[in-house]
């Protein structure tokens, strides 16, 4: 078997990760990817004060870092990790808005985050995935997996609510994507996404620009924005204290990325289990090479799942397209004007869509791994794991402070643990 696949061309419904779609399907494809995932990719990055178009830039140097280190076997965008958010301000003391002006600090932890990952990537393909397996068996990874999803629903929900036109507008974003996606052609399933954008932006210009129901869109800074530009590269600065509060942040990205791998199997049919340490090392490497240049962590990102999820199109192809897309644009400060101009309504019920489909994926990992719910330990498991993301249930202890997704996390892996002493293997 080669090292990268040989991606025969299907017409069929369901493309495979070693398959390909003809090219002209593959490439708006790659960019119905890099859409959905550059609303939280641009958030992420601004919340921490990074610059968003290096965000977007080392999202597509990371995803071909990570296609290279997987064989291309493994269909995966990575982008910018909202797990990072709070240990980021944290470190920094960021005030939520400009520039972060102690950015150095950040990227000397999130260097030693990628670093401690792809150390665990290293471990996994040198033992095999068994110890991890036990420690984060289908119930911990699918509970892991559904409490991030549902973590985000917040966010969703809150985009949602407003005015009568707002709402309007975000719920028949929704409703486009969801018929579609039930309703349209193999050709229209696959670019629901982008359809449903076009539908709610259309909205928008129709109640906002034209009858003065909601906030026009502003076309005013795409217009002044410049086509070409370099990012302002940021460099780390590597303080003890700042690296051993943001590496740990490792250790959610691994349940993170393993629970998407799993899930990523279930919905393939595929065994993705072998490729499980090289995305660990991929992912890791990928962080920190964003890092050394001024971008965010990154991982698997889950809205791209929501997408597969939708489309039934997994082939790693369209992640490669996505990348370079990606990558161009990282130049293009008048890509993250015209980002900008997609309305919050339209964001909002594109965040629903996305957000629930995660979610849901998981049930499925449940689902096809037989988890059986009968036994306490599963359901004590992932009832309060579920509990703990949904909630966003934080604390900080000495300085360090873990968000909802973090307890989630070690809630699932100390519970089932917890729960399994005496019991027979």
């Amino acid at each position: 078997m080669t090292y990268f696949p040989r991606w025969p061309l299907t017409r069929n419904a369901v493309v495979l990760p070693d398959e390909r779609l003809p090219w002209g399907a593959t490439i708006p494809m790659g960019i119905q990817h890099l859409v959905a995932m550059s609303g939280s990719t641009i958030l992420a990055p601004l919340l921490m004060g990074f610059d968003p178009n290096l965000a977007i830039l080392f999202s597509g140097i990371g995803t071909l870092i990570f296609f290279v280190c997987t064989g291309g076997r493994l269909p995966s965008y990575l982008g910018s990790s909202f797990a990072f958010i709070a240990v980021v301000i944290a470190v920094t003391g960021y005030a939520g808005s400009g520039p972060n002006m102690n950015i150095g600090l950040a990227l000397g932890g999130i260097i030693a985050a990628g670093a401690l990952y792809a150390l665990i990537g290293l471990a996994v393909m040198a033992t095999g995935t068994r110890w991890i397996e036990r420690l984060m068996p289908p119930a911990v990874t699918g509970a892991i997996g559904a409490a991030i999803g549902l973590n985000l629903a917040p966010v969703g929900v809150q985009g949602i609510q407003g005015s009568g036109p707002h709402t309007l507008v975000a719920l028949g974003t929704l409703l486009a994507v969801a018929l579609f996606s039930a309703y349209g052609t193999v050709a229209m399933r696959r670019v629901s996404i982008l359809m449903g954008i076009a539908v709610g932006y259309t909205a928008v210009l129709v109640l906002g620009n034209g009858m003065g129901l909601l906030p026009a869109i502003d076309f005013g800074p795409l217009a002044a924005a410049p086509w070409l530009g370099l990012p302002a590269f940021q460099k780390p600065v590597f303080e003890t204290s700042a690296m051993l509060l943001i590496a740990p942040v490792a250790l959610i990205l691994v349940a993170e990325n393993l629970g998407h791998i799993k899930a990523i199997g279930g919905m393939t049919g595929q065994n993705m289990d072998p490729y499980i340490g090289r995305g660990f090392v991929g992912d890791g490497i990928a962080t920190m090479v964003s890092g050394a240049g001024g971008g965010t962590g990154v991982t698997t990102y889950v809205e791209n799942m929501g997408v597969m999820a939708v489309t039934r199109v997994f082939s790693t192809l369209v992640f490669v397209v996505a990348a370079l897309v990606a990558i161009g644009l990282g130049f293009s400060p008048k890509f993250g004007a015209l980002l900008r101009t997609i309305p919050d309504p339209v964001l909002a019920g594109l965040a629903v869509a996305v957000f629930g489909l995660i979610a849901a994926a998981m049930i499925r990992l449940w689902v096809d791994n037989r988890v059986d719910f009968s036994d306490p330990r599963n359901l004590f498991t992932v009832g309060v794991t579920l509990i703990f993301g949904a909630g966003d249930f934080s604390f900080s202890i000495s300085g360090f402070a873990i968000g909802g997704i973090g307890t989630a996390t070690l809630a699932a892996l100390i519970l089932y643990q917890l729960l399994g002493i005496g019991r027979r293997g």
